[in-house]
């Protein structure tokens, strides 16, 4: 295939940082002394994804709004310091291979990440993860830009910043719901859930990398 890729574009969670929700659950229940199976469920049904959620990522609500919503909407008597605690437990480890493959990509091609993500996530994430975010030339993330993926308007302005059509960049995402919206809005878009996802990804799209894939 034709190599006609100027720009990689990689989300975070689950493609370069690995994370796990039920984290979140297992250290509220502990800190409530409640069981984490009621705590799990009313996160699937009246948090994850729902209006709120997507506001606090979107940055239209501060964290202590989107903390006062979860105290009423799971019954816990947690203090917004011990929300956060576990809110920020779901990040266990960078992806296996993705900080060589990043190595290797670094001074090929511009890197760049976009991540759906929130105020005290990103401080969390941004300080834990700091030397293996490095190869990136900058990092979106959705509570700046005033959208998240996969809407529109969010693919629209990070493409608009890095300057390039959007069929000269290669998005990978864990989410097919993600990849399906990257791909809408004109980006060459791949799931991805691993390294080796990835490198056989950009091997397919003639990228090179210093592993030696081939041009």
């Amino acid at each position: 295939m034709q190599n006609s890729i100027e720009a990689l574009l990689f989300d975070l969670g689950r493609v370069v940082i690995d994370l796990d929700q039920a984290r979140a659950h297992a250290r509220w229940a502990e800190l409530a002394g409640v069981p984490r199976r009621d705590i799990a469920a009313l996160v699937g049904e009246r948090i994850l994804r729902k209006e709120a959620y997507c506001r606090h990522e979107r940055g239209e609500i501060s964290d202590a709004q989107f903390f006062a919503h979860l105290r009423r909407q799971l019954k816990l008597a947690l203090s917004d310091a011990e929300l956060v605690d576990g809110w920020n437990s779901i990040f266990i480890g960078e992806i296996p291979g993705i900080r060589r493959l990043l190595a290797s990509l670094h001074g090929r091609l511009p890197l760049y990440a976009f991540s759906n993500t929130n105020v005290a996530h990103q401080a969390y994430w941004s300080r834990q993860f700091r030397d293996l975010l490095v190869p990136f030339r900058k990092i979106y993330v959705s509570h700046e830009i005033g959208a998240r993926k996969p809407e529109p308007a969010a693919f629209h302005t990070v493409v608009a910043d890095i300057g390039l059509a959007p069929d000269r960049v290669l998005f990978f995402d864990d989410s097919a719901e993600n990849v399906a919206g990257a791909r809408a809005c004109g980006l060459i878009a791949v799931e991805v859930t691993t390294a080796a996802e990835i490198e056989t990804a950009l091997i397919d799209f003639g990228v090179r990398t210093s592993a030696g894939a081939r041009s």
